[in-house]
């Protein structure tokens, strides 16, 4: 399973915008993630990829880009 096209994939379906060359940009910041778009997100990462991403242990600065997304549910896939 690819998890940057996935996690890209989800990111387009939450937001409407195409991340892909963006990779970097903070999804808070620039308004495309907000609190009830990440609880979306997160709940649509955990089912794509079968992890779990207990959102009380999240600190927003470890999921602001897409590419810290990707690292992020690479480390939760183990």
């Amino acid at each position: 399973m690819d998890v940057k096209a996935g996690v890209l994939e989800i990111i387009k379906d939450v937001t409407g915008e195409d991340m892909s060359n963006q990779m970097d940009e903070n999804l808070f910041d620039s308004g495309l993630l907000d609190s009830m778009a990440t609880v979306e997100m997160l709940l649509a990462l955990e089912s794509r990829f079968n992890i779990q991403a207990p959102v009380s242990e999240l600190a927003r600065e470890d999921w602001d880009t897409t590419n810290k997304i990707v690292a992020s549910v690479t480390t939760l896939m183990g």
